[in-house]
């Protein structure tokens, strides 16, 4: 492949480039560009303002108007070099409306994406502030991040309570903690997530919650929420088994089937059974709840139930929630695969953690706007994706007599 031809006006505006400020460095070179940069832009406010008046400045406009030029004033703007200074040309009446730097922009780097985009990724305003200096020589206060990041909310606010789908089949909740501080003490505050698979296989979270602790009481008010919202149906509900989080589900949407996470309940098991019995326990549990059918499923907890007796502890685990256990095997492998935990949401939460461990937030609305931008990012990864062996699902969700009439109502 041959090497591409470039525009001969751009290597001769190079090569005049070099020739005057003879750059060395990468350094060199910025600098260079940032005395170009001004009077580019004073070139091309002077045509504006040639074009608004009517007539250019070699010319003699008429006295009698006002359309009349009225010297320049000065403005110092941010560029991706850095701060350049301006000659903007003013008319006498302050009707020119200048396009390439609007009246009161003093920042023609786009800078405000980018420091959105690192407050997404969980930098401090400190952090920012210095990123920005050390990249683009001028300095951002950290009222000016704050600031900047602050136009989110508003976009927050209409995302929060935003019309929802009618049915979820599938919704996965949980709780993460993270650090809010309040004057002089810090203090864990609970971040509900509510994430739904919509009747098109794609991956949807609900809302954001904050709470100082996690109670049955917030996930009834948030159930009953998203009703409000527009949510008249869930199929199942995969939960981490907070005390009440099953019967505050149900009062508010009384046909969704609850699943417990069997995760959850390995993790509580194993807090009875020493280390060194970890991995052979996990075998045999596995055995359990992945068995072929329900009959399988008892047999294997049976054996479960002799072989580890030693650890009643453990034992008693599952003894007392062996019925999430049992209804996995009323649906069919697909979508046991789907509600039998709640790693769903968990992932969500693992992507959260990245941007909300780093330190203390001054606020909630600080915390917020960081797991919404983190939302987003998300959202946009999952963009044009589906739940793997989708139409299995779909298939397997149409077998059960139950689900059937449920299912039709929200495919048409």
């Amino acid at each position: 492949m041959g090497k591409p031809k470039r525009d001969p006006n751009s290597v001769d505006l190079a090569n005049k480039i070099i020739e005057q400020y003879q750059p060395e460095t990468v350094e060199d070179m910025q600098n260079a560009l940032k005395d170009i940069f001004g009077p580019m832009f004073e070139t091309m406010l002077k045509g504006e303002m040639d074009h608004h008046l009517g007539y250019s400045s070699n010319e003699k406009g008429n006295k009698r108007t006002e359309k009349r030029r009225n010297g320049y004033g000065k403005k110092t703007v941010k560029t991706s070099t850095g701060e350049v200074e301006l000659e903007v040309p003013r008319d006498r009446d302050g009707s020119f409306e200048p396009h390439v730097i609007p009246k009161r922009q003093r920042d023609v780097s786009a800078i405000e994406n980018k420091v959105i985009a690192m407050y997404a990724r969980g930098m401090s305003q400190r952090d920012i502030s210095s990123t920005i200096e050390d990249i683009y020589g001028f300095s951002v206060s950290h009222e000016m991040v704050s600031n900047m990041t602050d136009h989110v909310l508003t976009e927050l606010e209409e995302w929060q309570t935003r019309p929802l789908q009618p049915c979820y089949p599938f919704v996965f909740v949980d709780c993460l903690y993270a650090t809010i501080r309040n004057d002089y003490e810090t203090k864990k505050y609970a971040v509900y997530t509510m994430l739904g698979y919509t009747m098109e296989g794609k991956k949807e979270i609900l809302g954001l919650w904050l709470n100082e602790t996690e109670s049955k009481h917030k996930w009834m008010q948030i159930f009953d929420e998203i009703k409000t919202r527009g949510v008249e149906d869930i199929f199942f509900l995969s939960i981490d088994g907070v005390s009440g989080l099953e019967e505050g589900a149900r009062a508010i949407f009384p046909a969704v089937t609850v699943q417990r996470c069997i995760v959850h309940l390995i993790r509580n098991s194993l807090k009875y059974v020493p280390s060194k019995d970890y991995k052979p326990f996990t075998a045999a549990l596995r055995k359990v709840y992945g068995a072929s059918s329900l009959k399988a499923c008892r047999s294997a907890f049976e054996t479960f139930q002799q072989q580890w007796s030693s650890y009643p502890g453990a034992i008693d685990v599952w003894k007392r929630h062996f019925s999430h256990v049992e209804q996995l095997f009323d649906c069919g492998s697909a979508i046991r695969k789907i509600m039998y935990t709640t790693n769903a949401v968990e992932s969500v939460h693992s992507s959260y953690r990245k941007v909300t461990q780093k330190g203390a937030f001054p606020n909630e609305n600080a915390l917020l706007k960081v797991l919404y931008l983190r939302t987003k990012e998300l959202e946009d990864k999952w963009e044009g994706g589906h739940i793997q062996q989708w139409a299995m699902v779909m298939n397997q969700l149409l077998i059960h007599d139950h689900l059937k009439d449920r299912v039709l109502k929200y495919l048409e």
